[in-house]
């Protein structure tokens, strides 16, 4: 008997092992191509601001007026997903974001910032949502934590990478041709999202029926562990039921504020670490090595806490905690202290990269059925107004004070309000085993 219990796990594993190298590396290079064109933008601000004449507040909305492309085009994007599968999506998606990316070096004013931004933003929707949809169709939820974290570092490695790439493609080819430095850099990044469209056209396959690479046998072994779920709750029977839900709304809040918090960081760092060493004349080139470090650390604490999620089955008190943390690393960043300044910026960054992994992986369980796509989707344009409010909101306080503080007070509140949100009003897991597993 522990022969045969043996066995399928053994033969899981390896299946679970395919996917990871055929589906999940695909995707994670995906997102690590598709945050680096989000935040490069952090980067290219150092030079591109006093060459084309943007203010502080100029900047801040257009860094934040691509999400409103995404809050826009979202949700058809996903549902035009369950249409066309997710192959073409995905292509269709990469392809359109590198072209736009590259056409960010004929920026040459406010109002074709603002335009190329929106845009970028329009290709780019339903990637992410898209991507946590597809995953249901290959994890179990035993393993969903640990593949979203996957995904998650992606994002920390595109962090990792985005700094002292965009900043040594700044100093080194300034004034090569008739190009400064940060349109090199906009242009030169902006390829490996083109190429990758096109391989994920030829690659990737929609649903795991269709993958030659599995046989028969493990087809049927996977569907047996997909099924193997616990009740959470029903699934949606309609779409306007996701709006009576108050576990949606907790979730609704919880992930505005945490990616509100995340973008404060993605796109203020290297102001931030230039402010802070004003008076130790730290390079360009040293700011994007500064800011790799948290992201590398958040790479390490998202692997950790996904793990422990994914074992004892728990989103909710891993999701406030962090958020909490999160809250007060946000309030020490503008320290005058470089040292000081880096910790709470890594502190804030883990934690809030961490928590991103955890709450997909609770909305991932919660959100089911034949309405998950639409009502993910939902979640990830409300979510995504955060990402359009902080740096609108940071900008323009900036503007008007000349510090970066009440911006990020104001966010750290946010963030407070979103972790005490889960707290209170969070799903919590019903320990029972689903008709299908009966």
């Amino acid at each position: 008997m522990s022969t045969t219990l043996a066995t399928p796990s053994h033969e899981l594993a390896t299946i679970y092992r395919k996917i990871n190298w055929r589906i999940l590396s695909l995707l994670t290079l995906g997102y690590v191509l598709a945050y680096m064109d989000r935040v490069n933008i952090a980067f290219a601000k150092l030079q591109m601001q006093q060459d084309i004449g943007i203010s502080e507040a100029v900047y801040g909305l257009a860094a934040g007026i691509l999400f409103l492309g995404l809050m826009l085009f979202a949700v058809p994007s996903n549902l035009l997903l369950l249409k066309i599968g997710a192959r073409k999506t995905f292509s269709r998606i990469m392809i359109l974001w590198g072209f736009t990316s590259a056409a960010m070096l004929f920026v040459h004013d406010a109002y074709s910032f603002y335009v190329l931004r929106f845009l970028l933003g329009a290709f780019e929707a339903g990637y992410f949502p898209g991507v946590i949809f597809y995953l249901t169709y290959w994890y179990s939820e035993a393993r969903t934590a640990r593949a979203i974290s996957f995904i998650m570092c992606a994002a920390a490695l595109a962090g990792i990478t985005a700094g002292p790439l965009s900043t040594w493609l700044m100093t080194h080819m300034t004034n090569i041709w008739i190009l400064k430095g940060w349109q090199w850099m906009f242009l030169i990044e902006s390829l490996p999202c083109i190429a990758l469209g096109l391989i994920i056209f030829f690659y990737l396959e929609d649903t795991p029926a269709q993958a030659k690479w599995l046989s028969a046998e493990e087809k049927r072994l996977l569907n047996a562990d997909l099924a193997q779920r616990h009740v959470v709750r029903p699934s949606y029977q309609r779409m306007h039921h996701v709006f009576k839900d108050k576990h949606f709304y907790a979730m609704a809040l919880c992930y505005l504020s945490f990616l509100a918090g995340i973008y404060a960081v993605n796109f203020w760092m290297p102001t931030i670490l230039r402010e802070a060493s004003s008076a130790n004349s730290v390079s360009l080139t040293q700011i994007g090595l500064l800011s790799a470090i948290p992201y590398a650390v958040s790479i390490i604490t998202m692997i950790v806490f996904g793990r422990t999620s994914d074992r004892y089955l728990e989103r909710r008190w891993h999701t406030t905690l962090l958020m909490l943390i999160s809250a007060l690393g946000l309030c020490a960043m503008t320290s005058n202290n470089l040292i000081i300044a880096l910790i709470s910026i890594t502190i804030t960054t883990a934690g809030l990269f961490t928590v991103s992994v955890v709450f997909w992986a609770m909305a991932s369980d919660y959100l089911k059925g034949k309405l998950a796509a639409g009502s993910i989707a939902i979640l990830d344009v409300i979510g995504l107004a955060g990402c359009f409010l902080s740096p609108v909101i940071i900008g323009w306080l900036k503007e008007v004070t000349g510090s970066l503080q009440m911006g990020l007070f104001i966010i750290a509140g946010l963030v407070l309000a979103g972790g005490l949100a889960i707290a209170v009003l969070g799903p919590t897991r019903q320990h029972t085993a689903s008709p299908s597993s009966l």
